[in-house]
């Protein structure tokens, strides 16, 4: 067999290098940023394979994907002068493949950076009742402002979400007896409403009761069958005078005909 000419193995190896140069092939959620001796000559291309010039171009891949980062525990003071610590979650992608290379040196540590002091900087501005209540109004508040400083960036923040409060304990206790002072006082107002809706309809029963008296009849009745019904002792209960007028006038009139009859 004979021996290949080693000027052909250098040729060989020298064809694989350019090919290993030219060609790159981009995934789907791929784009590339190109630049010709320094100057940016196309933006965003791909993708599927690409062709380029060795030692002359340059190529930059761009991931068009949603990055979900975690904004790290920061120290907050609110209006109200209370000491919070406070993490959040930050959605974004690039739109800009172009502005994310050559605006910005690392786009994904700028966002970070500026999610971390407008985290601050808002929450700060809010009091802490309203960082507890109003969580959505807050989180869309971060979105739009990181959002708007990131767009040159060719960065788009599509969600901001506050994960964690983190309350000292003096004040989670401090939380803790006005939700139970709270919770009391719902508890007197509700009895005082029951009280009072007792007594006026009381009042209507009482007042139909007077303009009916057989009703209170039927009801002084009904109330001695439920006392016999439930007591097995003896009990002595009142019976009211008009309660018996029927029967004595039954009895006193035939004794009164009986006397006149005899004069």
């Amino acid at each position: 067999m004979p021996a290949i000419p080693y000027p052909l193995i250098i040729v060989v190896v020298v064809l694989i290098y350019i090919l290993g140069a030219s060609i790159r092939i981009l995934k789907e959620y791929e784009r590339g940023v190109i630049f010709r001796l320094g100057r940016l000559l196309t933006a965003g291309k791909g993708p599927g394979l690409i062709l380029l010039i060795p030692i002359v171009d340059k190529m930059v891949k761009v991931s068009l994907r949603t990055v979900v980062m975690d904004v790290p525990p920061q120290d907050v003071i609110t209006k109200d002068n209370v000491s919070i610590k406070v993490n959040a979650v930050i959605y974004f992608r690039v739109v800009q493949p172009e502005n994310a290379i050559v605006q910005v040196e690392n786009f994904l540590v700028a966002t970070s950076q500026l999610s971390q002091t407008t985290l601050r900087s808002v929450l700060g501005q809010s009091e802490l009742d309203d960082l507890l209540s109003q969580r959505e109004k807050i989180n869309h508040q971060l979105q739009q402002i990181i959002d708007a400083q990131t767009e040159p960036w060719g960065v788009k923040v599509t969600n901001v979400e506050v994960k964690q409060i983190d309350l000292p304990q003096e004040m989670q206790r401090a939380m803790a007896k006005q939700a139970e002072a709270e919770r009391e006082r719902r508890s007197k107002v509700i009895a005082a409403e029951g009280e009072f809706q007792a007594s006026q309809r009381l009042s209507d029963a009482a007042k139909i009761l007077s303009e009916q008296p057989s009703a209170l009849t039927l009801r002084y009745l009904q109330t001695l069958r439920e006392i016999a019904v439930e007591n097995n002792s003896t009990t002595i209960f009142p019976v009211p005078i008009d309660l018996l007028t029927p029967f004595l006038n039954k009895g006193v009139g035939p004794m009164l005909e009986k006397k006149a009859a005899e004069s």
